[in-house]
C-alpha cells in the first residue's frame, strides 16, 4: 500500500510541480530574477561565499537555496527549467517527508492524507512560483520534528538529525532555522513536564554537529565582507524582526489580514480543520500517543503563528507551520472515515462536505457573473494596458494582486471560467464519493480538482507574464546589443532586475540607489553603477549607445531630461525601452 500512495504523489507533484518547473517561460522582476541573478552570478565568478548581484555584494541572504541553484546550473544550463527545478524537488521532498511523519504517528492513510493537503494547498503553490527559500526552510524544520518524534520515542540516533537539520536550515534563511526548533521541542517539554529529558538531547555533540554544518560559511562570509556579522544578524534578522531594518523597503501585511489568508493557504482543505478540534487533547496529563503527538502539532503551529504576529509579516513566513496544519487534518480526516456510519464526526464530516460543495457553487457563480460581464470587452494588447499601479503595495508579496481591474478581467476569461467549472464539478462529484462513503474517492477527487485549477493558475500566470517580467525587453536588447554599450534602469533595480538576468550585462541603475543593492553599494570594490539625472544627460549626449528602462508613467517625466534624440526600441507590460541612438 506504501508503494502505491507514493506512486499516487509522486504523479501528482510530476503534473502541478515538475510539469510547471519551465512554465511560464520567464522568470520575473523583482525577488524571482534577483535571486536566479546571484545564482548565476556565482558560478559565473566562481565565488560560493558571497552572494552579489548586478556585481554588488548581496548580504541579507542564507546560502543553501543559492547553492542548490547554482549546482543546477553547473548540471543543466541556465534556463527557466534549471533555476525553478530545486524548488520543485524540495517540495516533493517536503510532500514525502509529511507522509512519513504522518504515517509514523498516525497511521499510513493519515500519511497519506497529509502529504496530499501538501501537495494540493493553494499556500504551498503559490509560495513556490517565485524563488523563495521557505520551501527548504519547511522541508528542513519538519524533518527536524520527524527526527524530534521518532527520537522521543527511544530512537536516539535521531537525535543528531534534529542538529543536521537544523544547520541546513539556518543555512537556508538564517536564525529562524534554530529558533523555531528550539522554541516548539522546548514549550512542548515544558508544557507536558519533560524539561528533565533535555539530557537526552546529545547536547555537546549535537551542538559540535551543528557547528560543523551551520558555521563554515557563517565565518568565511564574516572575515570576506567588512560588518557582515552586523548586517546579516542584527539588521537582518534581528531588526527585520522588530519591523526597524534598513533598508526599509518593504511593508508588512495587516494581522487580521495575515491570520485570515491561512483560510487561503490550506484551501481546500481548511474546510476539514474543525474535525481537528475533537482530536486536541483536552488535559495534559496521562495522554495517549496521538494526543501526546497531537499536543505536539498545535504547539508547532500556535508557536509560529505566535511569533510572527509580533513581527514584520509577508503572507508566506508561516509556511513552515503548514506540515502541521496537513497532519491534524490528515489526522481527523482518517479518524472520521474509520468511525462508524452513525457517529457523530463521521456525520460532521459530510457536513463539512456539504459545506465544500455549497462554495464551489458560489465560486462557478462568481466566475459566470465575471465572464457574462466581460463577453463584451476587448482586449486589445496585453494585460497591462487594463490594469493599476498601485506601487506602494509592491513591497508586499501579492501587492500585484491590487491592480487589477474589472477590465482585466476580460483579459482572464478562460482561466477564471475554467477554475468555476472545476470548483463546482470537483466539490460536487467529492461530495457524491463521501456520501457513498467512498472518502478515498472523494478526497482523491479534491486533489484532482486542485491538479486542474493550478493548470488554470498556469494560463492566468502566462497572461500576467509581460506584466511581471521585462524577459521581452531583454530579448530586444539581446538582439542590438554591441559589446561596450549600456542598460539603464530607470528606478530600483528589482524593478527590472530580469534586464541584468536575461541579457547577462551588467545594468546600470538611475536614481534607485535602495532596496536589495544598497548596502552592498558602499563598498570600495562596488563597480559605480548608479546614476542621477545629470550623469544620464552627460552620457546621452555622448557616443555610448544607451538602452534606458523605464515603466510607461514615468516616460515622459525622464525624457523631459535628455538631450539629443530619443528613439524607442521596445515596449512590453507597460515598460518601454528607449535609445539615444538607432
Amino acid at each position: 500500500m506504501q508503494r502505491k500512495h507514493i506512486l499516487i504523489l509522486l504523479l501528482l507533484w510530476a503534473v502541478i510541480y515538475l510539469a510547471s518547473t519551465g512554465y511560464p517561460p520567464a522568470l520575473l522582476d523583482d525577488a524571482d530574477t534577483v535571486h536566479a541573478e546571484a545564482a548565476r552570478e556565482m558560478i559565473e565568478s566562481g565565488d560560493w561565499i558571497t552572494l552579489h548581484a548586478n556585481r554588488i555584494r548581496y548580504l541579507e541572504k542564507a546560502p543553501f537555496m543559492y547553492w542548490t541553484v547554482a549546482l543546477s546550473y553547473k548540471l543543466l544550463g541556465v534556463s527557466e527549467f534549471s533555476t525553478r527545478l530545486p524548488i520543485a524537488l524540495a517540495t516533493l521532498a517536503l510532500i514525502l517527508v509529511t507522509f512519513f511523519i504522518g504515517k509514523h504517528a498516525f497511521g499510513e492513510r493519515a500519511g497519506f492524507y497529509s502529504a496530499l493537503i501538501i501537495a494540493t494547498s493553494i499556500g504551498i503553490y503559490l509560495f513556490t512560483r517565485v524563488l523563495w527559500p521557505d520551501v527548504m526552510l519547511t522541508l528542513f524544520i519538519a524533518l527536524v520534528f520527524y527526527c524530534f518524534l521518532r527520537a522521543r520515542e527511544g530512537r536516539s540516533k535521531y537525535y543528531y538529525g534534529i542538529y543536521i537539520f537544523s544547520a541546513l536550515a539556518v543555512l537556508t534563511k538564517g536564525l529562524i532555522g534554530v529558533v523555531f526548533p528550539g522554541l516548539i521541542i522546548g514549550l512542548y517539554l515544558l508544557v507536558t513536564g519533560q524539561l528533565r529529558r533535555i539530557r537526552e538531547f546529545k547536547l555537546v555533540p549535537g551542538a559540535l554537529v551543528f557547528l560543523l554544518i551551520a558555521a563554515p560559511w557563517h565565518l568565511a562570509a564574516g572575515f570576506s565582507n567588512k560588518s557582515f556579522f552586523w548586517f546579516y544578524f542584527l539588521n537582518e534578522q534581528f531588526l527585520r524582526y522588530v519591523g526597524k531594518r534598513y533598508p526599509a523597503d518593504y511593508d508588512t501585511v495587516p494581522l487580521w489580514l495575515f491570520l485570515s489568508l491561512h483560510l487561503v493557504w490550506l484551501f481546500p482543505w481548511i474546510f476539514f480543520l474543525p474535525l481537528a478540534a475533537k482530536t486536541i487533547p483536552r488535559r495534559l496529563r496521562q495522554l495517549t500517543r496521538e494526543e501526546t503527538i497531537t499536543l505536539f502539532l498545535l504547539i508547532w503551529i500556535v508557536a509560529i503563528i505566535v511569533f510572527f504576529s509580533f513581527s514584520t509579516t509577508q503572507e508566506y513566513y508561516t509556511m513552515p507551520a503548514y506540515p502541521a496544519f496537513a497532519l491534524l487534518i490528515g489526522q481527523a480526516l482518517t479518524r472520521a472515515e474509520t468511525e462508524s456510519p452513525g457517529a457523530s464526526d463521521r456525520k460532521f464530516l459530510r457536513r463539512l462536505q456539504v459545506a465544500l460543495a455549497v462554495f464551489g457553487v458560489l465560486v462557478f457563480a462568481a466566475g459566470t457573473t465575471a465572464f457574462v460581464l466581460t463577453r463584451q470587452v476587448a482586449v486589445e494588447g496585453d494585460i497591462s494596458t487594463m490594469l493599476t499601479r498601485n506601487p506602494q503595495a509592491y513591497a508586499l508579496s501579492l501587492g500585484h494582486i491590487l491592480d487589477l481591474t474589472p477590465p482585466s478581467l476580460a483579459a482572464l476569461r478562460l482561466p477564471l471560467m475554467g477554475t468555476a467549472v472545476t470548483f463546482v464539478l470537483g466539490t460536487a462529484i467529492a461530495l457524491i464519493f463521501r456520501r457513498r462513503w467512498n472518502h478515498l474517492g472523494s478526497n482523491l477527487c479534491l486533489a484532482l480538482m486542485m491538479a486542474v485549477f493550478f493548470s488554470f493558475a498556469h494560463m492566468s500566470l502566462t497572461t500576467f507574464e509581460p506584466y511581471l517580467s521585462s524577459k521581452a525587453l531583454a530579448e530586444a536588447i539581446n538582439r542590438e546589443y554591441r559589446d561596450g554599450e549600456r542598460i539603464i534602469i530607470n528606478g530600483e533595480y528589482e524593478g527590472g532586475s530580469s534586464l541584468n538576468f536575461y541579457t547577462r550585462r551588467t545594468v546600470y541603475i538611475l536614481n534607485g540607489r535602495s532596496a536589495n543593492l544598497e548596502y552592498g553599494s558602499y563598498f570600495e570594490d562596488a563597480p559605480k553603477l548608479f546614476l542621477a539625472d545629470a550623469d544620464l544627460a552627460k552620457m546621452w549626449a555622448g557616443p555610448t549607445r544607451l538602452y534606458l528602462f523605464t515603466d510607461s508613467s514615468q516616460l515622459d517625466r525622464v525624457t523631459r531630461q535628455l538631450p539629443g534624440p530619443i528613439y524607442p526600441l521596445a515596449e512590453s507590460g507597460g515598460k518601454v525601452i528607449i535609445s539615444n541612438k538607432r
